[in-house]
C-alpha cells in the first residue's frame, strides 16, 4: 500500500497502485460505484466497475458509507475529472471496517462542530492544519539546533505568576495552593546560567473570560531566553526563528496550504529584517486613521488589526510604556517611560504572535515593581536570586504556536489552529 500523495505524483501511471483510507465521498452510476478514499496525504478517486471487481465487493463498495474504512488495489490512470486528475480503477476492494452513519453532514453549525470534535477533526481542513504546524514546529526545533541552543523541560506547576496573577488557574497541590503555569520564562531564566541559550514548548494556560478569535485558556508556547543577548539581537532570533517556521511550512506542505487559501510562495517570500515601529508612533498612526488613542493606551486585537492589515510582512512595535506590560522587563535607558522590548505582530491583520524583551537585571528595581503591584516578595525570592550570583544581561521572549497557526493557515477563529480548542466556554470533548 502507498500514502495516496505517492500515488498522486504520477510516478506509477498505468501500473498496479493500492491505497488504504476512509470513504471521503461515494456515488453510484449504474455499473459503477465512484469511491473516493483519503488518508492523511490527500484524496483520489477509485472506481469499481461491475465485472472487475467481485460481485460481493462491489456491494460491499455500493453500500459502504462515509468513514467506512477501506482498502484498494488496482490501475493507476487519468482522468480530468477525477481529484488530482487521476483515479485508481480497482481491481480488488475490502471493506476493512464500516461506518454507521456520520453525524457531521454539509452546512453544520459551529457548536455542532465543536460537540463533535473528536470526528471533526478527521476533515481535510483540520488535517491541513495540524501537518502545518507540525512543519512550522518541526522549522523551529530545528533552527534552534542549528544555532546551538538546548530545549529543556521546564515544570506546568508553579507557585509565581510571570504575568497577570489575575489570570492564574488556581489548584489545589497537595496540603498547598499551586497554579498552572502562564509561562516557563523564569525557568528558563534560571537555566541561562549553566546552559546560556535555552528554549522549550510547553502547554500554557491563562484564565481570561475572553471570548475573541484570538484566545484560548490552554495554548502551546514557544519560549526561549538567552544569556549576552540585548533586546535588538532579541528581535533578531525572533526573524530568522519565525521564517525559519514559515519556510519550513512552505517547502513541506503546499498542497494543505492551498487547500486553506495560502500561497506557500508568499511565504517562501517572507524574510528578515522585519520594519518596526516604536508604540509612540504607532499610537500617531492610529491617531491619524481616527482611533482614540494616546500615550498609555493599549493595543488591542483592533488597533493591532488597523496596524498591520495592509502588510504582508510581520511588524515589531518596539518599547511600550511600563504601565502596560510586566514588570521583570529592562527600563528602556532612551525613554525611561518605556521598556526595552517588543511585540510582533503579524501581518493581515492577525495581530500579535511574540512578545518579548530585555530582562532587567537590577534586583532593587525589580523589588521595587513588585512591591508596587502588591506582589509577595517571599513568592519571588528564588527568582531574584538569579540577580545575585553572577548575573549577566539577557532577553528572552514567548510565542503563541496558535495565533502564529491561525495566520499561517489563514483561519478565521484561534479554535481552529489546535485539536482540541480549551476556551471560556468549552471543555468538551
Amino acid at each position: 500500500m502507498q500514502s495516496i500523495a505517492k500515488v498522486l505524483s504520477g510516478d506509477s501511471l498505468g501500473q498496479p497502485v493500492g491505497v488504504h483510507g476512509w470513504i471521503y465521498r461515494t456515488r453510484s452510476s449504474g455499473g459503477i460505484v465512484f469511491v473516493v478514499v483519503r488518508d492523511s496525504t490527500g484524496i483520489i478517486q477509485t472506481t469499481m466497475r461491475k465485472g472487475v471487481v467481485s460481485d460481493a465487493e462491489f456491494e460491499l463498495a455500493s453500500s459502504a458509507g462515509i468513514e467506512s474504512a477501506v482498502e484498494v488495489e488496482g490501475t493507476l490512470a487519468e482522468d480530468k475529472r477525477a481529484p488530482g486528475g487521476l483515479e485508481i480503477r480497482a481491481s480488488k476492494f475490502s471493506l476493512v471496517a464500516p461506518s454507521e452513519p456520520f453525524p457531521i453532514t454539509e452546512y453544520q453549525s459551529t457548536e455542532l462542530l465543536l460537540d463533535q470534535r473528536h470526528l471533526w477533526i478527521r476533515s481535510r481542513e483540520q488535517t491541513a492544519v495540524t501537518r502545518i504546524k507540525a512543519a512550522m514546529l518541526r522549522g523551529g526545533r530545528e533552527w534552534f539546533q542549528e544555532n546551538d541552543y538546548v530545549e529543556v523541560t521546564p515544570p506546568m506547576i508553579t507557585g509565581v505568576a510571570p504575568e497577570d496573577s489575575t489570570t492564574l488557574f488556581q489548584i489545589k497541590y497537595f496540603d498547598r495552593i499551586a497554579y498552572l503555569s502562564q509561562s516557563a520564562q523564569f525557568y528558563l531564566e534560571s537555566l541561562i546560567y549553566s546552559c546560556e541559550r535555552v528554549w522549550a514548548l510547553t502547554p500554557s494556560f491563562r484564565a481570561e473570560k475572553s471570548r475573541t478569535p484570538r484566545h484560548l485558556a490552554e495554548y502551546w508556547h514557544l519560549e526561549m531566553e538567552a544569556a549576552w543577548i540585548d533586546n535588538d539581537g532579541n528581535m533578531k532570533v525572533q526573524e530568522e526563528l519565525v521564517t525559519a517556521m514559515i519556510g519550513r511550512a512552505a517547502v513541506d506542505c503546499p498542497a494543505e496550504l492551498k487547500l486553506l487559501g495560502r500561497d506557500a510562495a508568499d511565504l517562501g517570500r517572507i524574510a528578515p529584517p522585519f520594519d518596526r515601529m516604536s508604540y509612540e508612533e504607532a499610537m500617531a498612526s492610529l491617531q491619524k486613521s481616527g482611533f482614540d488613542t494616546s500615550w498609555g493606551s493599549d493595543l488591542g486585537a483592533v488597533e493591532e488589526r488597523a496596524l498591520t492589515k495592509e502588510r504582508d510582512t510581520p511588524l515589531f512595535v518596539v518599547n511600550y510604556p511600563k504601565e502596560l506590560k510586566p514588570f521583570y522587563m529592562k527600563e528602556n535607558p532612551d525613554d525611561h517611560r518605556t521598556y526595552k522590548n517588543s511585540d510582533l505582530l503579524a501581518p493581515e491583520g492577525y495581530g500579535e504572535i511574540i512578545g518579548g524583551s530585555e530582562r532587567e537585571t537590577d534586583n532593587s528595581l525589580l523589588v521595587d515593581r513588585l512591591r508596587e503591584i502588591g506582589e509577595s516578595l517571599d513568592n519571588y525570592q528564588w527568582y531574584l536570586d538569579l540577580r545575585k550570583y553572577g548575573s549577566v544581561p539577557h532577553s528572552g521572549f514567548g510565542l503563541g504556536l496558535e495565533r502564529m497557526v491561525t495566520w499561517v493557515c489563514k483561519l478565521e477563529h484561534i479554535r481552529d489552529a489546535t485539536p482540541f480548542p480549551r476556551t471560556v466556554a468549552r471543555v468538551y470533548p
